[in-house]
């Protein structure tokens, strides 16, 4: 199942935390999930700072799972949206 994962801030969160090496931290575990298949796409936001994700897990519960080994998440600074997906079924219209 796809699932799109929108980037929040924690409110309240000790933004001093925020240091080069968690950054880095963070791409590299971006990168891993990627290379694993689990994150299919990785966006910033052309109005904001918030990262957009497209996943690919088997269910809601588990995309949250695999975001929480993101180092930032663990840091307590950011969160995710999580929307599940399914594909449009208005094309089946143009051919019933």
């Amino acid at each position: 199942m796809k699932i799109l994962a929108i980037e929040r801030a924690v409110r309240g969160a000790n933004f001093g935390a925020f240091t080069p090496e968690l950054a880095r931290a963070e791409a590299l575990r971006a990168w891993a999930l990627y290379q694993e298949g689990v994150v299919r796409e990785l966006y910033f936001r052309a109005d904001k700072t918030e990262a957009v994700l497209v996943l690919e897990c088997t269910d809601v519960e588990e995309a949250a799972t695999v975001l929480a080994t993101l180092p930032m998440v663990q840091a307590g600074l950011i969160t995710f949206e999580l929307i599940p997906l399914r594909a449009y079924p208005g094309f089946a219209r143009l051919f019933g």
